[in-house]
């Protein structure tokens, strides 16, 4: 394994990326290539390192976490907002779509769309469809998760697909599906972090379980700095961004998928 400040580069990149408009996993592939940190360990450490993330969000919105506990039943109707069985329900909608595809299209995805050439090309495409969401949205008819629809998360789990693509971003897939289905922007913001959870841990977790017999009591040092640094950064990234989306656009993202786009395509092999 590379030295401990590869670990906390590349943990820092996540913690960033993870859930802003700009893939993080599109960025660990361009991260790896420049630190020569690639092959099945380093894939390895970059899904641990996803849970690292992944944790920060739960701990930074525990409180609604615990709300989904069904402490009245189990019949969506005993509960409003983004609460108990109603809360799991949306969920459950937001994130089958994406369990049924990954499962069937999972080899081919990791075969042919993880590159920085592919990565390149999503980031460009991403930049200019957050900026047609931006300017297209129709009007908010929710300004607060709790009031989503079962069709919206639905609709929301549909976009969430489209971030299979590395460098389309998985948080860019979500916000843009909310905005375009009704939500305000801080919601869809909100509503993405929210709905990472069960997904990454999904496909997190596959990932690792087919590659941690390749780890050695020796990499544990590397994995847990990385996850560590993982851990602390997306949690300062995901209260810093909720703050800003409620000020500004989205815009400023686009442009800097497109601008670091051709950047990957040209200086990368």
């Amino acid at each position: 394994m590379a030295d401990l400040w590869t670990a906390v580069i590349l943990g820092v990149v996540e913690g960033l990326t993870e859930f802003l408009p700009v893939s993080s996993t599109g960025h660990l592939i361009v991260a790896g290539h420049l630190l020569q940190a690639t092959g099945e360990k380093m894939a390895c450490f970059e899904v641990f390192i996803q849970l690292g993330a992944i944790l920060a969000v739960v701990a930074l919105y525990w409180r609604k976490f615990i709300g989904l506990i069904p402490t009245k039943g189990f019949s969506p109707a005993a509960y409003h907002g983004f609460e108990g069985v109603r809360g799991i329900a949306l969920l459950i909608l937001t994130t089958l779509p994406a369990l049924v595809i990954g499962y069937f299209a999972h080899r081919l995805i990791k075969t042919y769309l993880f590159g920085p050439a592919t990565v390149a090309w999503a980031l460009a495409l991403g930049g200019i469809a957050i900026l047609v969401a931006e300017r297209y949205k129709p009007e908010s008819s929710a300004q607060d998760v709790g009031e989503m629809t079962y069709w919206q998360a639905f609709l929301i789990g549909l976009f969430q697909c489209i971030s299979m693509w590395p460098g389309v971003s998985r948080a860019a897939a979500t916000i843009i599906g909310g905005l375009l289905c009704g939500l305000d922007r801080k919601s869809a913001t909100e509503y993405s972090f929210l709905a990472a959870v069960p997904v990454m841990i999904a496909a997190t977790s596959y990932d690792f379980i087919k590659t941690w017999k390749l780890l050695e009591a020796s990499d544990f040092a590397f994995f847990a700095v990385g996850f560590i640094v993982s851990f602390l950064t997306a949690a300062a990234a995901v209260k810093t961004f909720i703050t800003l989306v409620q000020r500004w656009s989205l815009a400023p993202y686009a442009y800097y998928r497109i601008a670091i786009a051709p950047l990957i395509y040209w200086s990368l092999p």
